[in-house]
């Protein structure tokens, strides 16, 4: 089974752009777990452009599903979800103004940073994730860091699926395998919509889960909160 992880960013963004509290971020997390959501997923980045580190704290103790935090583990960073011990924490390249993840981390470059930080995260026994590319040497890299997943960075699949979805998919194959022979376990995220979520489902084996936040709430618009996610859940099946 793999599981829905909704990422709410894009309901704090909208709350931020007029101030206050509506929409309430800490509600719509409690109505994606009620609507069939498997995960909670956020993204708090340094200048709380979206997601507030008070939304942290307010988040954790409330839903009962998976809780995962995505970020650069930043000094301020990784004191927080030491703080607050998620469930799982993603660990992105992104640097502090990019506008959302846009790459997978060089993980042979910066083998000792990550190796470094995720030690202080087993320690509280937090499963770790790396964001990666394709690259095979980058995910069997990933392993020497002591991760427990890795995250792939699915936009260049997604950019590549209305002109050939069979050589779009094939790179994320040879991942996924690659991966598992690793002994690494599998997300991804990034892009994944209605469109092309159920195609990535059905090729990648091991997928144990799926990140998904700007396509699923402005599908929500459209649709509704629970029937977008209930047609995400589908595709997953």
């Amino acid at each position: 089974m793999t599981k829905l992880s909704v990422n709410i960013n894009k309901i704090a963004t909208i709350r931020n752009a007029r101030g206050g509290t509506i929409p309430d971020v800490t509600k719509a997390a409690i109505d994606c777990q009620r609507f069939g959501a498997q995960g909670i997923t956020i993204h708090p980045r340094p200048d709380e452009r979206h997601i507030r580190y008070s939304d942290v704290f307010s988040i954790k103790p409330i839903i009962t599903t998976e809780f995962n935090i995505e970020g650069y583990p930043s000094e301020g960073f990784l004191n927080l979800v030491l703080k607050v011990c998620p469930d799982q924490v993603t660990l992105v390249p992104d640097p502090p103004d990019a506008i959302t993840s846009n790459a997978g981390w060089d993980v042979i470059k910066n083998m000792n940073f990550l190796k470094d930080t995720i030690a202080h995260f087993h320690e509280k026994k937090i499963r770790t994730s790396i964001f990666t590319d394709t690259n095979l040497e980058t995910i069997a890299a990933a392993k020497e860091t002591g991760a427990d997943r890795i995250e792939l960075y699915t936009e260049p699949y997604a950019t590549q699926y209305s002109e050939d979805r069979e050589k779009a998919i094939h790179p994320f194959i040879l991942a996924a395998e690659c991966a598992v022979k690793n002994g690494l376990e599998l997300n991804a995220g990034h892009d994944l919509n209605l469109e092309n979520l159920n195609y990535f489902f059905k090729n990648i084996s091991g997928l144990l889960e799926v990140s998904i936040g700007h396509a699923l709430i402005s599908d929500a618009l459209y649709f509704g909160l629970e029937n977008a996610i209930q047609m995400y859940i589908r595709q997953l099946r």
